[in-house]
Parts: structure tokens; C-alpha cells; sequence
């Protein structure tokens, strides 16, 4: 059984409540009819009922319509959730009457219900920004407890299993922060950590990459690495971590055991921590294409409760199987 088959049948064991705001997109729905056909999670789709019903009937879908269905302008709990968006943002100003107008913004009730307990994750961005999709989540859910910046990881399915964790490994931060200062590159880490533990199962090793490994360059970036890894230790003193390291000494075990003797993640690290965005995210496409690796996410960390965002280029099994990790992600936290 392969990683996805894995976090599938975990999701269909203990179902979660997972919201989708795009209601009415054509993929989405698609998704949302396999999803409650195969009970994978409790599908909560926002929207206008009768646009959304209409659609599910043209695109002839069988189970879509069993999935619940939210109208964001017209609800029993929108009164709570615009009073709960006042006390959540009053002192950056926000009036009833503003909160009333965001409330019928599916990202915004999408996150209210999540923050109000009546969801457990979101996954959205086939029709929007990521800006867009982010920027609800970080006013109202906000980061977790001693994270300070939302990331992107992917978990990379690779043909090599000499490498990582029989060959699975975690790249981040590849989708949201350009040029992370040394504690939020901690920050990363530490959530990385979190999403391969609770995504894959397995004991985070975390390598803090850079184009020198233990000295054998002196730069300011390089600095930025060495500090990071040492925030990232004396938040989590329990975490595996080491660095810097250039990637052959975080993943190959002779090369480790020469340009790092005595560390105990050089040639076995199954995460990987990018100084910049600029880096992770080449990183993750040269290795998806030239070495014909799955690349599953972006799958986004250090949100308090499991929020993810779409291509809007995304397929329809992109949307099933983020919401097969959002579900995980979601009991991971429970």
C-alpha cells in the first residue's frame, strides 16, 4: 500500500468534516462525488444550494447532492460567525457591519467554521488565489502555537529508497515564504517535522541545506542556516536536526560520514529544509520531472487547523487527494 492509499484508508477510518468553499466548480464537485461515494470524509460544499444542485445535476453526479450544503448569504449560524469575526479582528478595527459582509464570503464562513468547531479542515484555490485563500485562514484560524510562518511542503515519492525514508522525503518550504530569516526558517523546520510525522508516519531527520556543510564556506546565507538550525534546537530540543548541510551530505551516507563525522542526520535525513523559496521549489520540480518523483502538495503547515490550497490548474484527483491530507492532517491534530 502506497503513501496516498494509506492516508485514504486512515480518512475513511475516522472521518472527518472537510469544507470546501468553491461549491459550484466543476472539478470540485467531481471530487466531492467520489469523496462521498467513497466516504473518505464528511463533505461540507458553500455555495448557492440551487446553483450548486443544478451543476451537480448537469454534470449528472450521483452522490455530490448527499454532501452538505451550505448557502453562505442565508444560514442558522450566521449571526454567531459575524459576532465570533468581530471578537476575532475588533482590534484591528473590524465593525459588525464589515463582519457581516465577510461572513458571506465562503473562504471567510469556511474558516469561521473551523475556528467555531464545526469543521476540521478546508480545501480550496481551484478558483482562487493563493493569497486569497491564505489570508482568511491567518486572520481568523492564525498559526500554531509556537510556529511563526505558514509553509509549503511537498512529500516527495521518489524511485530511489536508499534515499529518505525508503525513498520518501519532505521538501519545504517550496510554495510561500521567498527569503525566510533565521527563525522563521526554524519555524519551518519544526513544522516540517510535524507534517512528516503526522502525514508519513515516521521519525522526522531534518537537514538544514545550504551550499556548505559544516564550515567548508563562510557566507551570510550560510549564517542565516547556522542560526536557524540552532532557534530550531533550542525550541524542540527533541528534534533530529542538524546542519548546515549540503544536500549529497544530508542524503547520501559516505558522503555524510565524510564532510559531517559524527552527526547523527548527515546521510539519513528524510526532511529537507530549503534556505529560500527560490531553492525549495526548484529543488522539488528538477527531482518531479528528471528523476520521475510524485510530488504530493503543496501541503500547507503551520496553520492551527489543516487549511490547503489548490492550482488553479489543479485535477480532479488533485482535489480528492488533498482532501484525503487534510483529513489526516486534521487527525493528527486530535
Amino acid at each position: 500500500m502506497n503513501l496516498l492509499d494509506s492516508m485514504i484508508t486512515r480518512a475513511k477510518a475516522n472521518k472527518q468534516r472537510v469544507v470546501l468553499p468553491e461549491g459550484s466548480e466543476e472539478r470540485t464537485l467531481q471530487a466531492a462525488d467520489r469523496l462521498v461515494r467513497e466516504e473518505v470524509a464528511d463533505i461540507i460544499l458553500l455555495g448557492d444550494p440551487v446553483k450548486i444542485k443544478k451543476r451537480i445535476n448537469e454534470l449528472k453526479l450521483s452522490h455530490a447532492g448527499k454532501a452538505r450544503i451550505i448557502d453562505p448569504k442565508s444560514h442558522d449560524k450566521k449571526e454567531a460567525y459575524t459576532h465570533l469575526l468581530v471578537q476575532l479582528r475588533e482590534k484591528k478595527g473590524m465593525t459588525f457591519d464589515e463582519a457581516a459582509r465577510l461572513v458571506e464570503n465562503p473562504l471567510y464562513l469556511a474558516c469561521l467554521m473551523i475556528k467555531n468547531g464545526d469543521a476540521d479542515g478546508e480545501v480550496a484555490g481551484a478558483e482562487n488565489t493563493t493569497g486569497n485563500v491564505l489570508r482568511p485562514a491567518l486572520q481568523i484560524i492564525r498559526t500554531t502555537p509556537g510556529v511563526k510562518v505558514v509553509s509549503g511542503a511537498f512529500i516527495m515519492l521518489t524511485q530511489t529508497p536508499r534515499y529518505g525514508e525508503k525513498g520518501t522525503l519532505l521538501f519545504a518550504d517550496c510554495a510561500v515564504m521567498p527569503n525566510p530569516t533565521a527563525e522563521e526558517m526554524a519555524s519551518i523546520a519544526i513544522a516540517s517535522a510535524r507534517t512528516m510525522k503526522s502525514l508519513v508516519g515516521v521519525e522526522p531527520r531534518v537537514a538544514m541545506l545550504s551550499f556548505s556543510t559544516k564550515g567548508s564556506a563562510e557566507h551570510e546565507m550560510i549564517d542565516k542556516v547556522r542560526e536557524a538550525t540552532r532557534v530550531a534546537k533550542e525550541l524542540e530540543p527533541d528534534l533530529l536536526i542538524d546542519g548546515e548541510l549540503q544536500a549529497d551530505a544530508a542524503l547520501v551516507a559516505s558522503v555524510g560520514e565524510s564532510k559531517a563525522p559524527g552527526s547523527s542526520i548527515a546521510g539519513k535525513a528524510n526532511v529537507l529544509v530549503f534556505p529560500t523559496l527560490e531553492a525549495g521549489n526548484i529543488a522539488y520540480k528538477l527531482v518531479q520531472r528528471l528523476g520521475n518523483a510524485e510530488a504530493i502538495g503543496p501541503v500547507l503547515q503551520g496553520i492551527a487547523s489543516p487549511v490547503n490550497d489548490l492550482s488553479r490548474g489543479c485535477s480532479v484527483e488533485d482535489i480528492y487527494n488533498m482532501v484525503a491530507i487534510t483529513a489526516n492532517q486534521a487527525i493528527g491534530l486530535k
